[in-house]
């Protein structure tokens, strides 16, 4: 029987030196949303700072994100440069989780590793029955899954289960056959989405519908950010933070045999129940 290919058999493929006292990390956090905090550039801090000394003596971290159950998905090798006590002044000032100050009493010098960037985000490894230990010394945890190059999403599965950032939503569109997923998802349905202003909350609500559903109407947006819509432009226009700050999600979902009529007919519903008309950016 063929040996199972490990996460250290694929990482030493790349240059990672096994050797070094290293330890393998796993931030699914009850307490924070690790995907926000990576989104809202807060997940470096987080992983460098600790309540304990879990990284003592490393030279590395190999660390995952939480993907479910018992499942871990690959997000960067990192050097541990240095370690000393916290210097609280290394959190800033408009920092959200001012707990931090008081709960972390360690902190490192983390320097991720350019050299595994092809696998970040690609590959996911079985973490085993320790699901909820978030540390473990380095162990060749089996590779059950690497996706295809120029994947960033998880899988696709449900319509009203994400919301898409502007970056998100343009990686994916640049990137279809890594998304297969995705595409074939969005693509088989039409329906009503929303488009949240994140600095402001004002909200935009549209509709998808023809041959490529919710799939061919984000497309548009994620080449210049307003897919021709006139109040976007003009926000793109006025707020250096968009279209970065913009995201998409799905608030009902339709046939696509369903007629443009009637798909209008309910983006005008949630128009009037979620007034994005009288205080959000629908003109019409």
């Amino acid at each position: 029987m063929p040996k199972q290919l490990g996460i250290i058999d694929l990482l030493a493929l790349f240059g990672f030196d096994a050797s070094l006292k290293s330890k393998l990390v796993r931030h699914q956090d009850t307490r924070y949303d690790v995907p926000t905090l990576i989104r809202e550039g807060w997940f470096d801090l987080y992983q460098s700072i600790q309540a304990r000394p879990v990284f003592k003596a490393c030279k590395q971290i190999v660390s995952f994100i939480g993907d479910g159950s018992s499942r871990a998905r690959f997000f960067g090798v990192y050097r541990v440069t240095s370690q000393q006590p916290l210097d609280k002044r290394l959190i800033p000032d408009n920092c959200p989780y001012h707990e931090w100050r008081e709960s972390a009493k360690h902190q490192y010098t983390l320097e991720r590793c350019s050299e595994f960037a092809e696998l970040e985000g690609r590959v996911v490894i079985d973490w085993g029955s320790g699901a909820l230990a978030c540390h473990q010394h380095l162990k060749n945890k089996r590779v059950i899954e690497i996706a295809p190059p120029g994947r960033s999403l998880d899988a696709f599965t449900d319509y009203l289960d994400f919301t898409l950032g502007y970056v998100e939503l343009k990686e994916l569109v640049a990137n279809p056959k890594a998304h297969r997923d995705w595409v074939a998802s969005l693509s088989a349905v039409a329906g009503v989405y929303l488009i949240l202003a994140q600095t402001t909350g004002h909200q935009y609500v549209g509709s998808a519908f023809g041959a490529d559903g919710f799939w061919g109407r984000w497309s548009q947006y994620a080449i210049n950010g307003h897919g021709g819509n006139v109040r976007l432009k003009e926000l793109l226009v006025s707020d250096a933070s968009y279209p970065d700050a913009f995201r998409y999600s799905v608030l009902q979902v339709l046939p696509k045999t369903t007629t443009a009529r009637e798909v209008i007919r309910w983006e005008s519903q949630y128009k009037i129940k979620l007034g994005s008309r009288a205080t959000g950016l629908n003109l019409n």
